[in-house]
């Protein structure tokens, strides 16, 4: 896997590189697991996609993964979601972004600082709980 060398420490990378990487990762992630759930047109992967990178899936998901952060991870979420996005969402509420960008952040942290078995349980996890928790399939 491709892990660019951004900085020595994690801490000096804007949270809006975390989140442009994390967004990336993530939406890798998503397409790979909506491409699993049967071969299909790709209106209906992309839509299947859609459902677990919009703004408010991903707020969602943060918001009831919080408790299982570690503080570092809280640290890292804190700071994408009160960065300063020079873009605005057009399908999702001002929070509800912000909540996703902290995530995103979050998600490029871990990629970044090569945890992929706490990335991928969480990126999972989020997938499972905008499933509504029961690993539905789309």
């Amino acid at each position: 896997m491709i892990k660019p060398f951004i900085a020595t420490d994690l801490r000096e990378v804007s949270p809006l590189v975390l989140a442009y990487i994390g967004d990336s990762v993530y939406e890798l992630y998503a397409r790979c697991h909506a491409s699993t759930h049967g071969a299909g047109s790709n209106n209906k992967l992309h839509k299947d996609t859609v459902h677990y990178v919009s703004a408010e899936a991903q707020a969602h998901s943060a918001r009831a993964l919080m408790d299982e952060l570690t503080e570092e991870e809280q640290d890292y979420f804190r700071r994408g979601k009160n960065s300063n996005p020079h873009a605005v969402s057009k399908n999702s509420s001002h929070v509800d972004y912000m909540y996703a960008t902290g995530f995103e952040a979050l998600i490029g942290f871990l990629f970044l600082d090569n945890q992929e078995p706490r990335m991928e349980y969480l990126i999972f996890k989020s997938f499972d709980i905008t499933d509504g928790g029961k690993g539905e399939q789309r």
